[in-house]
Parts: structure tokens; C-alpha cells; sequence
């Protein structure tokens, strides 16, 4: 991800790039500049004294643990407002929980795994704050679920129940600003289940469904709705849903940030999604700047 956000944001005239990279981890492909944190810095002090010494800053980071609210928050702190460049505190903070996120889109009329509780037949006990199907598993029956979730919450862990939704797994690639969003792509996830319910995310297919599919529309219906209920989104934004047989598509999580199915997106799209982006943010805060002046 790190490196298709690099190599989108070389093709920007005018703009130069600089990755942060571990001394393990290999160098991105390009004229890209490396830094490094620096003897004894942790995460979050590397990226606050990079983010002061840039004019904007782009984290690819996960929600777990409040990792990308920490992130944020530290630019913010080092950089001030309009430097970090995707959704704001508040949508994080939501987007960060999948229970509350599940919530505050049943509250605005958006199909969720919720809606299926009276009907479930399996259950699934996840991270609540987890990404990637990580320690993720199916259970047959709400009682053997819910017992998995108290050992989780008795061992500290953070962990949510919900219905499982059959279907077929998908996401949808957006571009929000202020309270709109753009379906970019549809994406077909590969999901496999083993005889012990353990969920494993294996890839995605970038954008597998055409432009003219007739699940289309309602899928761009759903990507508005969410861009609504959640209007800090902003940025690159990627949002699970499961395609009921009966209801249509289903919401299942919001990631907040750029998502594996970035990777390749700009090539088969024919565009430069990070220029894209940056149009949003500058439109964004340019915005912010012309209220501002007339308070």
C-alpha cells in the first residue's frame, strides 16, 4: 500500500515524496526518499517530527488499538489541521469500532449485520477494533458465540458479536469529501472458512465488477449513504459489504484509510487516484480556510 501510494504520488508534477521505512523493510520503487526513526523514537514520535518537517503527511496505518487515532492526532499535534492528509478524528474514532460503526449506520437507514439478529443462524466474534478477518471465527449457534466472546473479554481482548451474513464478500473503493463519496471500484475479497469457523482473508480482485453491472446502482446508493452517516470521511475509504441473495448489499465494516485494494486501483482505473486526493484535500481545507475568514 505504501508503495502504490508513492509511486501514484511520483506521477503528481510538483509534488516530492518521502517514505518512512524500517531498516528491515525494503525500499520503495522510485526516486521516493527514505527516513527512519530514529535511535530509541517509538511510532508516533517518528511520525510526529516527520509530519512537522512536511507539508502534508499520508499514514497507512491499522484502526487496532487506536493505532490510527494516535497517528492522527500526533500530526495534528506537530503539523496542525490540513496536514494529514484522509478522515477526520471523530469518523476514526467511529470507523475505529466495528460495533459502533455497525450502530451509526443502522441508525441511518444502512442495511448492517444487526438487522439480521432475529433470523441468524451463525454468529461470528471478531476484534472490535480489528482489520483483515484477523482472529475472526464463524460459530454455529449464538451460544457457543457468545461464550467465545466472554473468554476474549475475560482475557483483555477487544472483541464484538454479531449475525453472519451469507453472501458474497466484497468492498467498495471510495473517494469521500464532506459527506459525499464516489464509488471508485468494486472489489471481490477472498475469504476462506475452515472447519472450525476460523475466517482467513486471502486478496482481493480489484475492481471486479463492471461499471455496468446491475448491482451497481444500489452499491453506489449504499457508498452516499455511508459517506452521510459518517461525514468525516475523507480521502481514499474502504468499505466491506456482503452482497445478500435477499436483502442486497450489506455494510459490514468502514476502514478509514487506504485499503489493500488500493494496490493496482489507479492502473485499472485509467487514473492517478492519490492527485485525486490531494484535489479533495486541498478542496477541502481551502474551504475551511474561506469560512474561517468570514466568522
Amino acid at each position: 500500500m505504501r508503495d502504490a501510494i508513492a509511486a501514484d504520488l511520483l506521477g503528481v508534477p510538483g509534488v516530492s515524496v518521502t517514505v518512512a521505512r524500517g531498516e528491515r523493510i525494503a525500499p520503495a520503487r522510485g526516486t521516493a526518499r527514505p527516513v527512519f526513526a530514529q535511535r530509541g523514537e517509538d511510532l508516533i514520535d517518528a511520525v510526529r517530527r516527520q509530519s512537522a518537517a512536511h507539508d502534508l503527511a499520508w499514514i497507512v496505518a491499522p484502526e487496532s488499538a487506536g493505532l490510527l487515532a494516535r497517528l492522527h492526532d500526533s500530526v495534528e499535534a506537530a503539523a496542525g489541521a490540513g496536514r494529514w492528509i484522509g478522515c477526520d478524528a471523530a469518523s476514526i474514532a467511529v470507523a475505529s469500532s466495528k460495533r459502533a460503526t455497525l450502530e451509526r449506520l443502522a441508525r441511518h437507514g444502512i442495511a448492517t449485520p444487526l438487522a439480521f439478529a432475529q433470523d441468524a443462524t451463525h454468529w461470528v466474534v471478531k476484534p472490535d477494533d480489528g482489520a483483515g478477518a484477523l482472529a475472526t471465527r464463524r460459530h454455529a449457534g449464538h451460544a457457543a458465540a457468545r461464550a467465545d466472546l466472554q473468554r476474549r473479554r475475560a482475557a483483555g481482548a477487544s472483541a464484538t458479536l454479531e449475525p453472519w451474513v451469507e453472501g458474497e464478500a466484497l468492498s467498495l473503493s471510495l473517494l469521500c469529501e464532506r459527506g459525499t463519496a464516489e464509488l471508485l471500484a468494486v472489489n471481490r475479497q477472498h475469504i476462506a472458512l475452515d472447519a472450525a469457523g476460523h475466517v482467513d482473508f486471502r486478496g482481493v480482485a480489484v475492481n471486479a465488477l463492471a461499471r455496468d453491472a446491475a448491482r451497481r446502482p444500489a452499491l453506489r446508493r449504499l457508498a452516499a449513504a455511508v459517506a452521510r452517516a459518517l461525514p468525516g470521511l475523507a480521502g481514499y475509504v474502504g468499505v466491506d459489504v456482503t452482497w445478500h441473495a435477499a436483502r442486497g448489499p450489506v455494510a459490514i465494516e468502514v476502514n478509514p484509510r487506504v485499503t489493500c485494494a488500493y494496490v493496482g486501483l489507479s492502473e485499472a482505473l485509467g487514473r492517478n487516484l492519490a492527485r485525486d486526493v490531494l484535489g479533495a484535500h486541498e478542496r477541502r481545507f481551502a474551504g475551511d480556510e474561506v469560512a474561517d475568514a468570514r466568522s
